[in-house]
């Protein structure tokens, strides 16, 4: 079916040649635009910059984030289905990427849906606030009514004219506690917890002890800088990318770590003091192993020196594809070459040298790319400054959209941004702040289409308009393939409906969306949400915590995520909730927390009003939903503050709502 485009309120008429839309990125959220977009009758191509589709899904990253399950739907819920045929039900998010690519090509097969791989954008035509034809470096010109940049590097949207940021915005900004320059604490580990990845929590983040970050001569080593920065100003920096490496063990397909022509041990100065702090250091506490099917692992990065490479991604967002090729080659060669550092350097433990070459890359994988991932793992790039721009209170409080075209739930999880010196000569990782939870948000369609007035048919489904903490929880592949969706459905209605993307029946697209099986809402059965309690609630969301505590779904928590301190740095860890009263009168205070057998009976809880304080020790063993910490007359206005401490607990604390209950 072919449609012509006309533009109200654009100067004349645009009639469009070639295809009715082009989605620009073959990226599972490409993938899902063009696939949807051709199921409702329109022409499609697919431009993929790079000589692969399937963006990191079919590149590496087989262990899928994926947070509550119940907010995936429609495309990306049928993809996965898709690729984990024939195989056990715990592998549904988790098939091989050879698997996810063969999804891939089916689904775009099946919707007959042109793909043209290894082509990037070479220039833009652009008339009267819309796109007319995009131009590849091949000198292909490609017109169409409707443009979608599903691309990881966001060049149509940024080659159309649309505003965009690269890096951080300043807390000031969006009023977002978690933004800007964030410089972290030691976050100490115990020698038997970096020795075994099956003991502690199940994920290593930031520095676990006091490291030199200084050479003999008193300059940083390699991979540390020296930097002046205030707390939560902004920069142009982002968190970092790495490769994620599918591994095994089982010789029948496992190949050696290969060495990279450009090795540099040098390079791996602070993983040597790593390893030197904590002799003992297991591989699977220098890497997150993800198990996938069939053997195999998805290998990335946790804690202070992985596969993670902060700092060598600066230049790349708004870099041309020749510095983008030396930026992608420079971390195959960090990461090969951290891999066979660890294999063969005899300064690394016979220990860890061995338990390395237990492990290589699939001989079934990636064949025609020497068995290495074929994606960078571009986890940020540019963001649109789009109609809305998505920021950490739409993640945590303002989960509700009335446009929404999709959810996200996963935590505001950021990697590190960059190591640097800390005063007293240490190295401290920054950018990397403790995952802060968030709840099932709504996505609404605003952040997906520019500002009218810079471009009136394009859709940008994956570098969408999102402040760098929002995206933090936004930037995972369900919610792109979501995105993806919404997008290949929006762009045939503003095709057929003959307006700018910005104006179309939102509503209508909403009921289409949710007739192919997308979630735009959830409602969990049973589930307890702060703002359908009575009084005044805090979540653990909006909480001050000292120390590293750690996010999670157990049990029945408010918002459905609470906090714990892992059973580990007593007396070094806290949660502080400050409500204000709001009327006069008897209130009972209670307090929220995940019981279990083995949480702590002596929980520490202080509450202050004034300069009265009273502690109380609260049983977190206890089945309850809550424990009352007391009932009395409360002033309006007063700030009442409660804090809990895991002081001398006798198990895991846990902390995760307070409120202020009016009672007769």
């Amino acid at each position: 079916m072919r449609f012509i485009l006309i533009f109200l309120g654009l100067a004349g008429i645009i009639h469009a040649e070639g295809v009715d839309v082009v989605v620009y990125g073959g990226t599972p959220a490409g993938i899902a635009a063009g696939v949807t977009a051709a199921r409702e009758g329109a022409t499609v191509v697919v431009i993929e910059p790079t000589p692969w589709i399937g963006g990191m899904v079919t590149g590496g990253l087989a262990r899928s984030d994926i947070g509550k399950k119940e907010t995936i739907g429609g495309f990306p819920k049928e993809f996965f289905t898709k690729a984990a045929e024939g195989l056990d039900a715990k592998w549904m998010w988790y098939a091989e990427p050879q698997a996810n690519l063969r999804a891939s090509e089916a689904m775009l097969a099946e919707a007959k849906v042109r793909v043209v791989k290894g082509q990037t954008l070479k220039s833009v035509r652009k008339e009267a606030g819309a796109i007319l034809s995009v131009t590849t470096e091949d000198g292909t010109e490609y017109s169409a009514h409707q443009f979608i940049d599903a691309s990881y590097e966001g060049d149509l949207m940024a080659m159309s004219g649309v505003g965009y940021r690269v890096g951080r915005e300043s807390r000031a900004e969006y009023d977002e506690p978690l933004a800007g320059y964030h410089p972290m604490p030691v976050r100490p580990r115990p020698n038997e917890v970096m020795a075994n990845g099956k003991i502690g929590p199940s994920y290593i983040h930031g520095t676990p002890a006091k490291i030199s970050a200084l050479d003999a001569d008193g300059r940083p080593i390699p991979g540390v800088r020296k930097i002046t920065a205030e707390p939560g100003s902004a920069d142009g920096l982002t968190q970092a990318y790495n490769f994620r490496v599918v591994v095994t063990k089982r010789e029948d397909i496992s190949i050696p770590f290969p060495k990279p022509a450009n090795y540099q041990p040098e390079r791996y100065e602070l993983l040597l003091r790593l390893i030197h702090a904590f002799p003992k250091v297991a591989f699977n506490r220098l890497f997150h192993l993800g198990e996938i099917a069939n053997g195999k692992y998805d290998l990335n990065a946790q804690g202070l020196f992985s596969t993670d490479y902060p700092g060598g991604n600066t230049g790349y967002p708004d870099g041309k594809w020749d510095e983008r090729k030396k930026i992608r080659q420079d971390h195959i060669d960090h990461i090969q070459g951290m891999l066979w550092f660890l294999g063969n350097d005899e300064r690394v433990p016979a220990e860890l040298r061995e338990e390395t070459m237990e492990w290589g890359l699939c001989r079934d994988e990636f064949t025609d790319h020497g068995n290495w991932p074929y994606a960078l793992y571009i986890r940020e790039g540019r963001r649109m400054k789009g109609a809305y721009v998505m920021v950490q209170a739409d993640c945590q409080r303002a989960v509700r959209k009335p446009d929404s075209v999709g959810m996200g739930s996963f935590i505001i999880d950021c990697h590190i941004v960059q190591r640097i010196v800390a005063d007293d000569g240490t190295v401290a990782d920054e950018g990397s702040f403790p995952d802060a939870p968030s709840q099932p948000y709504q996505i609404p369609f605003r952040s997906l289409t520019p500002k009218e007035d810079e471009c009136a048919n394009l859709l940008v489904p994956v570098c969408f308009s999102a402040s760098h903490i929002a995206y933090c929880s936004m930037r995972m592949e369900p919610v792109y393939m979501a995105m993806g969706q919404a997008s290949g459905v929006a762009a045939v209605m503003a095709a057929k409906g003959k307006v700018p993307v910005q104006k179309i029946d939102v509503a209508a697209l909403r009921n289409r969306l949710k007739e192919q099986g997308a979630v735009l809402e959830l409602d969990i059965p049973g589930a307890i949400m702060a703002e359908e309690l009575p009084g005044v609630v805090m979540d653990d969301a909006e909480a001050e915590f000292v120390g590293d505590w750690t996010h999670s779904g157990y049990g029945a928590p408010v918002n459905l995520s609470s906090s714990h301190d892992g059973g580990l740095g007593k007396g070094e860890k806290s949660a502080t909730f400050r409500l204000t009263v709001p009327k006069a009168g008897n209130h009972e205070l209670r307090f929220y927390y995940s019981a279990a057998s083995n949480r702590a009976s002596n929980t520490k809880v202080t509450i202050l009003r004034g300069d009265r304080s009273s502690t109380m020790e609260v049983d977190q063993r206890k089945l309850a939903a809550f424990a009352s910490l007391g009932t009395s007359k409360f002033a309006a206005g007063e700030e009442v503050v409660v804090t809990v401490s895991n002081a001398d607990a006798d198990g895991i604390v846990s902390a995760d709502a307070v409120q202020l209950l009016p009672v007769k």
